[in-house]
């Protein structure tokens, strides 16, 4: 494995090569990213990882600072993971002059995460575009955990005609249900036993819809974002769309996904649980 810093070494690095799969990563890696190289090695010959934190995605009050950070554990993990090249560009090498040109997304970006960290997604969106006029991957891995992310990259990706095929990651969890996260580890003990409780929320929505429970589904919301209140969290959203472009669900959608975010102590979490529901067409 090769660890390159400029993107003249990258480009070099490169050349020649075949098929090229890009995962590209903020650093502070856990298995839920090694699982997105090892999908990404399913699909192409040569590996890049990108280890970046992106300050354009990061909101005044957010934690660009303190976001965890060590390249050397990150590429111990990633040689055993079948990664060949990790980029890790300094911040004046991905932006040599201030950014002034912005990948613009519809106005989902303006929405859940959106709502809350406004600007996230454009600065996602003008990160990733550029990382992939670098790599010039044929593929790339995203994982679903941010799925609001992975929507918006992908309909990019084919808004702008790029030669790349997307291929979504799943989410890797802990034993007890958690979603893998590097922001995992600012949790305090007691906060990390709580912190499974999200994705129970979200689970009880789902078995709510599963039984067609007459309790109206804006309701049964309610209640569960209340127990999680109650519980000491403070609730973002927990909401159900449809999986096509997270658009409002409506009662025929049968491809759903249930999304929560919400802030445990200091640490804002976010989930999702994808749906599949049976629709009597009569």
């Amino acid at each position: 494995m090769e660890i390159v810093h400029t993107l003249r070494d990258l480009r070099l690095r490169l050349a020649g090569e075949g098929l090229v799969g890009l995962v590209p990563t903020m650093g502070s890696l856990h298995e839920g990213h090694l699982a997105l190289v090892r999908e990404a090695s399913n699909h192409a010959s040569c590996v890049v990882t990108s280890i970046f934190v992106n300050r354009l995605q990061f909101g005044p009050a957010e934690d660009f600072d303190r976001y965890p950070r060590d390249l050397e554990a990150d590429t111990k993990r990633l040689a055993s993971a079948g990664c060949q090249v990790v980029f890790a560009p300094t911040e004046s090498e991905m932006y040599p002059s201030p950014q002034r040109y912005f990948v613009e997304p519809p106005s989902l970006q303006n929405e859940l995460e959106g709502a809350v960290r406004p600007g996230h997604f454009r600065g996602v969106c003008t990160v990733v575009l550029k990382l992939f006029h670098m790599v010039q991957p044929q593929v790339a891995v995203f994982g679903k955990k941010d799925y609001q992310q992975w929507t918006l990259l992908k309909e990019m990706v084919e808004s702008l005609a790029l030669p790349i095929r997307m291929v979504p990651g799943e989410t890797i969890r802990a034993e007890d249900g958690l979603a893998l996260s590097s922001r995992n580890a600012y949790l305090s003990a007691e906060e990390r036993a709580e912190a499974p409780h999200l994705q129970m929320a979200l689970k009880k929505v789902a078995n709510a819809m599963d039984t067609g429970s007459k309790i109206n589904l804006n309701q049964i919301i309610e209640q569960e974002s209340l127990t999680l209140q109650q519980r000491g969290w403070q609730v973002d959203y927990l909401t159900v769309r449809s999986q096509y472009a997270l658009a409002e669900a409506q009662p025929k959608d049968r491809e759903l996904v249930i999304l929560g975010a919400a802030r445990l102590g200091s640490t804002r979490l976010l989930d999702n649980l994808e749906y599949y529901r049976f629709v009597n067409p009569y």
